[in-house]
């Protein structure tokens, strides 16, 4: 079962108020439902779904809805759960903001979502219709919803951004996605929406991935500091080496020819790790400001001979 899926059968467990199943169904129909032959057919391939809406529309409606169950012909074979509703079909149009009179609707009159939990509840119908998320574990943070026109993702975009979700559309070809990307917003959608079992699910692994992330960042950060630590002790080492080659070691002072003998003996240490070195071996105090001052001193010296003998080296 894909999470997407688990997200799905969470939700249709909850019991709603009236108000409530009459936005979700508002939702679900507009994104999942067409009209043929008067009829108002619906069809998906989650049995919970499927069942949510009978019960819905039959406890709402007080009707009995037509029901088949066809074997889908994509390659996953799944079963397609259709539910056909031929009686009353006017006034549940009516009645869901589906329809006004004679015109079909797109935007939902506003007494669909009079408060905070039919707004929910209308998200809720949405993600069952046409909504779909990624497992955190397999793959990279996503959600999305594929709707009909451009009209109806404005709107959808928009009710998203009520709860600041940063929801964004792209357009595509058999329609508009409405997508979130950002980790926290996904996490937020859940909670919106009372998914509440995954919303644990997905912040356990996102705190894993977060905690992965950034063991790789520090490790990273630690290499770049290895690296950088070798490539200026090298440097160090090539200017003492052209000092040496041109016999101007007499040149340095006794500090210099000091630290010039202690960098050729520990070629890898860090400033820090030389200071400390150089303080217990001699029992003298030497900071790291004060060994990077006396590596400037012999670069200075070094660069001068590189000049002055520049056709020969």
């Amino acid at each position: 079962m894909s999470f997407a899926t688990s997200v799905k059968n969470e939700i249709t467990n909850y019991e709603t108020l009236k108000s409530e199943s009459i936005a979700e169904l508002s939702a679900f129909i507009y994104n999942n439902g067409e009209i043929k032959n008067k009829n108002i057919v619906i069809s998906t391939e989650n049995k919970e779904i499927a069942e949510r809406i009978l019960e819905l529309i039959e406890e709402i409606y007080h009707i009995t809805l037509l029901i088949d169950i066809k074997k889908s012909y994509n390659f996953n074979k799944n079963l397609i759960y259709i539910l056909e509703i031929n009686k009353k079909q006017e006034e549940i149009l009516n009645d869901l903001s589906l329809k006004d009179n004679s015109s079909y609707l797109v935007i939902p009159k506003d007494y669909i979502m009079n408060d905070d939990e039919e707004k929910r509840a209308y998200i809720k119908g949405i993600f069952l219709a046409c909504g779909s998320i990624n497992d955190p574990k397999t793959s990279g943070y996503h959600l999305e919803f594929l709707v009909k026109n451009k009209e109806y993702a404005l709107f959808l975009k928009n009710l998203l951004n009520e709860y600041n979700l940063n929801s964004k559309i792209l357009n595509r070809i058999k329609g508009y996605m409405v997508y979130i990307k950002e980790s926290e917003s996904i996490s937020d959608f859940l909670k919106l929406i009372k998914a509440y079992n995954a919303v644990m699910y997905f912040e356990d692994i996102r705190i894993y991935k977060d905690h992965i992330n950034m063991t790789n960042r520090l490790n990273n950060c630690e290499q770049a500091n290895i690296e950088k630590t070798i490539n200026a002790a090298n440097k160090q080492l090539e200017d003492i080496n052209i000092i040496e080659k041109y016999n101007n070691l007499e040149l340095l002072d006794n500090k210099l020819k000091e630290i010039s003998l202690y960098r050729k003996k520990y070629p890898e240490a860090s400033l820090i790790e030389l200071s400390n070195i150089i303080s217990v071996e001699t029992n003298l105090k030497v900071s790291k400001s004060g060994l990077n001052h006396r590596f400037r001193k012999i670069k200075e010296l070094a660069d001068k001979i590189r000049q002055d003998n520049k056709e020969k080296i």
